[in-house]
């Protein structure tokens, strides 16, 4: 399957996710443990990726599959440093409003470029630094509000500890994404092991979590097992089937694709659901946003297109002996 098939549905996957949950909402609120959801796609994906992974040992030569102990003990490190990260959005969230979270959020584009070139030893040109910058500058863009709304005031009103951990919250979204793509690439293990092993420690993490809920409510509501499906409908089980599903796109393309693809997926998404809110949600649109999509589409462009179709290349011809200097141009000169 080619990457950018998966890139377009994952973007389609994770604009509909957001759409999905308003649409599980009742009267405002969820019905249901929303700390379930989480817990049932790491579940769901686990058994997607043992079910894959059974069809593959069928075949010969029977796939790749690393077990010792100091292969196996990395993969519980992507589901601590999201389990911090999930820690440090809710302190930032006590700082700053939720409208310049949302934008701070933006910073996880940069720092995923920075970080891909710092961890994975990545070459990016000149053009494509540019593009990953223009697109954190389109999709800011796209959600900064009127300045004469009280949102647009409170952008840089907040206290430093807000922008403090909102830059925090970023490097350690960036960081989660560029191990798990090392962790896929750093051997030729079949996909569909190394998903069992992600999520078999990421339905562990989870499941701590709601365990850790119930102590905090003094068992209030009882174990979490007992209320686990209390409240779903149809839509909540399409919010738990969807979430899944786009956690295994994820973990194709960072074994065959990158980082850079999954935030360019994830940008494209959040435009998407923007534009789908104002057919679906009476979303009043913006001069913003449509600036913003203007600039993440010549971002998409800049950073995906052929060199020759973004610079204007001389013409190669025979020179002289005592002709003039050639010049040339190449878009993937390392920075």
């Amino acid at each position: 399957m080619q990457w950018y098939v998966v890139a377009s549905l994952l973007t389609i996957l994770t604009s509909s996710q957001g759409i999905l949950t308003t649409l599980s909402q009742s009267n405002g609120g969820y019905k249901y443990d929303y700390a379930t959801v989480p817990f049932l796609a790491e579940v769901y994906k686990l058994i997607v990726s043992c079910v894959l992974l059974w069809r593959e040992c069928r075949r010969s030569p029977p796939p790749k599959m690393t077990t010792e102990w100091r292969s196996v003990r990395l993969f519980p490190i992507p589901s601590v440093i999201y389990l911090i990260h999930n820690n440090v959005q809710f302190a930032t969230l006590t700082y700053v409003d939720t409208s310049t979270y949302q934008i701070m959020g933006n910073l996880k584009i940069v720092t995923t470029g920075i970080l891909f070139r710092l961890f994975l030893k990545r070459k990016l040109s000149n053009l494509q630094w540019m593009a990953i910058v223009l697109l954190a500058i389109g999709t800011t863009t796209s959600q900064v509000k009127g300045c004469g709304e009280a949102s647009c005031e409170s952008l840089f009103s907040s206290p430093i500890q807000g922008y403090m951990l909102g830059i925090l919250s970023a490097c350690l979204s960036a960081l989660a994404g560029v191990y798990t793509e090392f962790l896929m690439k750093k051997n030729s293990d079949s996909l569909y092991w190394q998903n069992i092993q992600l999520y078999t420690f990421g339905a562990i993490f989870n499941m701590a979590k709601l365990v850790l809920d119930d102590f905090r409510s003094g068992f209030e509501k009882g174990p979490w097992w007992q209320r686990l499906f209390n409240g779903y409908t149809i839509t909540t089980w399409m919010v738990v089937l969807n979430l899944g599903s786009t956690g295994l796109l994820v973990s194709w393309l960072m074994k065959y694709a990158d980082n850079i693809v999954k935030v360019y997926s994830t940008s494209m998404a959040m435009l998407l659901t923007m534009v789908l809110s104002v057919f679906l949600f009476n979303f009043k649109p913006t001069l913003q946003l449509f600036l913003g999509i203007f600039v993440c589409m010549m971002s998409l462009h800049m950073y995906f297109a052929p060199p020759s179709t973004l610079v204007d290349l001389p013409v190669t011809a025979k020179a002289e002996p005592q002709s003039g200097v050639q010049v040339s141009v190449d878009r993937r000169t390392a920075s």
